[in-house]
């Protein structure tokens, strides 16, 4: 792998990003991105300049093409003198001997060449190759996690009232299902079909549902609960995606001795960075900016 980097501009820097993610048809997870420019507004339009950024991305390194065809070239231009000479002493001897022997003999090396070919049969490579390809579509599947009974008390049943109502006003058919860790968190489990659109993209509508329902469950003013909305173990996928991201970001940072610039996360996703590099010698990470468009910084340190 190579790494490779692509200017872009646009209006913003997000702008700019998504300008860069278009051409290079990648994710943002797949990208690191330094911001070489910010965009000015300017005066009435007079001073105004678009933002810049710099997407850096890994590619597969291309193999040089091999100068092959002088050699067929070469090949060719003995073929033609050869040919002639064997079809010239071919004739002779077949003239000689008695046509019967001749088909006989040329008939048991053809016999003997059919044998090979019996012990090629296809079928014990196949089933290694299914074998194969049922594991590695196996392998990523985790288990569900044991969360125990469901939880049926007074903040429980508010909980299930609550998201019924809304999912029912989304068009969703979704059933939640809540469970009671051993921190004193709620948290709430979506079943059904088509759970993506409740997910969203990054999870911004699990977000929200999230932050709608501690909201709701809270507003009565007495002791507070902690409420967790997951569908699909998105949560625990989420996190995970995010530890890569930083590990590599961070190996970007101290390769090429500058800071990284993340997208905008919100408070927790920010968290798991911070906590997956707080011990990774040669970084630093800070956050700048304010919600919803904090980013993290991925800062390279010399002293660390």
């Amino acid at each position: 792998m190579i790494t490779k980097f692509i200017d872009v501009t646009g209006k913003t820097e997000d702008e700019a990003v998504a300008n860069a993610l278009a051409q290079l048809g990648l994710d943002r997870d797949d990208v690191s991105v330094e911001i070489l420019e910010r965009a000015k507004k300017g005066f009435l339009g007079i001073g105004a300049s678009p933002a810049k950024v710099r997407v850096t991305y890994e590619a597969a390194e291309e193999p040089k093409p091999a100068p092959a065809p002088v050699r067929p070239a070469e090949v060719r231009k003995p073929v033609p003198p050869r040919a002639p000479e064997r079809s010239t002493e071919k004739p002779a001897p077949v003239e000689k001997p008695v046509p019967a022997a001749a088909v006989q003999e040329e008939r048991k090396p053809e016999r003997s060449e059919k044998k090979p070919p019996k012990p090629r049969s296809g079928r014990k490579p196949a089933p290694q190759q299914q074998t194969v390809e049922a594991a590695e579509v196996a392998a990523p599947v985790a288990a569900p996690v044991d969360l125990g009974e469901p939880c049926d008390d007074e903040k429980a049943r508010q909980i299930i009232t609550f998201l019924e109502g809304l999912l029912e006003h989304m068009g969703s058919t979704a059933r939640a299902k809540v469970y009671l860790d051993p921190e004193g968190r709620y948290k709430v489990i979506l079943e059904g079909e088509k759970l993506g659109a409740l997910i969203g993209r990054r999870g911004e509508t699990l977000d929200a549902i999230q932050q709608l329902t501690n909201y709701s469950v809270n507003k009565s003013g007495e002791k507070r609960v902690r409420v967790h909305v997951d569908a699909e173990n998105y949560r625990l996928k989420r996190e995970e995606s995010l530890q890569r991201l930083a590990r590599k970001e961070a190996a970007r940072a101290i390769k090429y001795r500058r800071n990284v610039t993340l997208e905008p996360m919100n408070a927790y996703e920010r968290h798991v960075i911070h906590t997956a590099l707080q011990d990774v010698a040669g970084v630093t990470t800070y956050s700048m900016g304010t919600d919803p468009n904090r980013r993290v910084i991925v800062a390279f340190d010399k002293t660390k």
